[in-house]
């Protein structure tokens, strides 16, 4: 993992060193900068309310409920507190999902997480977040996603064989075609991600009622007392590491928000979409992993590496050959989604002149973030290096739970400075939240006490799992800072020599159309500042 990172890391200071933008020069009347039409060309709005739901459900459904049952399972130490792990985590992830609702119709930019941050603290905490989303964040969440997805596909053909070489290539194959799909196509990539977020949905629907024959069948011992809080471990370090593998299977419910330019009718969708799709992964999730339990003990979920497989050669039958395959599909979608969404977070950072100006550039005849969907692409090869998804997770999981803490933070700091920043979303019930679904119609705001009670959640997420592994504190910050000197050289040192700026210009000038009748032709995008 350390490895992979700095293998990342060193690519991303050669790519800040030979394509970091000079100073902005001025558009002329026409929106002529260095001969791009700059101003012209942008991202089009092309995602409805069902492909935003597809991808809220898409990404969350990843490779999470066929991975993380286990390690939940693990650090919690019975099935009825994993249980009550899972339920928490949903609500966890729901009460998130309402603070960047709020985020996301007040400040209608893509980018997320860094348009919220850069709002709230300014660039240098801004820039420290795409640094961590560039080196850990979405490079990790591809290879576990990855990694899943070559193990599940593999398994029915090598049974009994280690397949660790031809899981790396199947996760190579995989996402060059999936960067290539995102590069040539935004309706692909939509259609694709529809298309996967059915299947896997299908894929969770048929455990679901195969565990409810089971149980009506009268296979309910391990939901009977004392089996099911049989060696129940309470240790706050442990339950912390519990909620990391939790979560993760929720992450994906923010990604919506980085694509927020390409959502029709934002204020209207963006909230809907999230309202939708966050209590139905909760519930579909709660009712696998009930399924899960009462076909498998506690130990046959721990001793499997994969949980799905086992559950259905243990119920299924003929059919449990099937579900490999079900799983891997699943698995495509959530690194599409993640794909789809995470590049134009890269996108808006590098139009911001954050990030090196190669990554702002859109292809002009698909109109899509093309440098920056191939860089993704690659960062999340190198990841591959590391085959512990299990340690993936435990870094993801901090990673993210930091990133959201800041975010929020930032939404409670400006309920305070900011109070005539337009706020759509207002006081949340459950009635309110129906009509919303129906209507989406904004007229309340959101209370303040679920920011500061999500905040404190991942505070306790934070700070706890350093009692039982603090080697990690030190890793994700030590991380963190190495885009410190990243920052005060590339983006806030502004008279920095040709040599540090731009020392490939001579050789390369990125502010041109390469060739405007060509299919790799790219364009500039104008700077847009998200402070107002």
């Amino acid at each position: 993992m350390i490895g992979a990172c700095a293998r990342i890391a060193l690519f991303s200071l050669l790519l800040f060193i030979g394509a970091m933008p000079a100073e902005a020069e001025p558009l002329t009347q026409n929106g002529v900068q260095n001969g791009v039409v700059s101003s012209e060309v942008k991202l089009k709005k092309s995602i409805s309310l069902f492909n935003g739901c597809a991808i809220i459900v898409g990404v969350i459904i990843g490779s999470g409920i066929f991975v993380s049952p286990k390690g939940v399972l693990i650090e919690s130490g019975s099935i009825g507190l994993s249980l009550i792990v899972w339920t928490i985590s949903g609500a966890f992830s729901m009460l998130g999902a309402l603070c960047y609702a709020e985020f996301g119709t007040s400040i209608p930019k893509s980018g997320g997480d860094y348009a919220y941050i850069n709002e709230a603290f300014g660039p240098l905490p801004a820039f420290l977040f795409l640094w961590v989303a560039l080196v850990i964040i979405n490079p990790t969440s591809n290879a576990i996603v990855a990694l899943t997805f070559a193990q599940y596909t593999l398994k029915p053909l090598f049974p009994n064989c280690e397949i660790q070489t031809s899981v790396q290539w199947v996760n190579l194959i995989a996402k060059m075609l999936l960067t290539f799909i995102n590069c040539y196509n935004v309706k692909w990539a939509t259609r694709t991600q529809d298309v996967f977020t059915i299947a896997k949905v299908l894929a969770l629907c048929s455990i679901i009622i195969a565990g409810l024959i089971w149980l009506m069948m009268g296979h309910t011992e391990y939901f009977e007392m004392p089996e099911l809080f049989a060696g129940t471990n309470l240790d706050p370090g442990h339950l912390a590491l519990a909620f990391y593998s939790g979560v993760f299977s929720f992450s994906g419910w923010n990604y919506l928000n980085f694509v927020t330019e390409e959502l029709k009718d934002p204020y209207r969708n963006l909230p809907r979409a999230i309202y939708i799709s966050l209590p139905t992964v909760t519930v579909i999730y709660m009712l696998v992993n009930l399924a899960y339990f009462a076909v498998l003990s506690a130990d046959e979920v721990i001793d499997s590496s994969a949980v799905a497989v086992t559950f259905a050669e243990a119920i299924m039958g003929p059919f449990a050959i099937l579900m490999p395959l079900l799983v891997a599909a699943s698995c495509v979608g959530g690194l599409n989604g993640v794909l789809f969404t995470a590049s134009r977070m890269f996108f808006v950072g590098a139009r911001n002149r954050q990030l090196p100006e190669l990554l702002s550039m859109i292809n002009i005849p698909y109109v899509t973030p093309m440098p920056s969907v191939i860089i993704l692409g690659f960062l999340s090869v190198i990841m591959l290096v590391s085959s512990d998804v299990y340690a993936l997770i435990n870094y993801l999981s901090f990673t993210e739970s930091g990133v959201v803490a800041c975010v929020v933070a930032g939404l409670i700091k400006l309920r305070f400075t900011r109070p005539e920043l337009h706020r759509p979303i207002k006081e949340i019930t459950i009635a309110n939240l129906m009509r919303e679904v129906v209507s989406g119609k904004h007229s309340y705001t959101l209370n303040l006490i679920i920011p500061i009670t999500f905040f404190t959640m991942c505070v306790f997420l934070l700070v706890f799992p350093f009692f039982t592994q603090p080697g990690e504190l030190f890793i994700g910050l030590g991380i963190i800072s190495t885009g410190v000197p990243f920052y005060l050289i590339f983006v806030a040192w502004k008279n920095k020599p040709q040599l540090i700026s731009r020392p490939w210009s001579k050789y390369f000038n990125l502010d041109c159309v390469v060739d405007a009748g060509s299919d790799i032709a790219l364009i500039a995008a104008p700077k847009i500042t998200f402070l107002v």
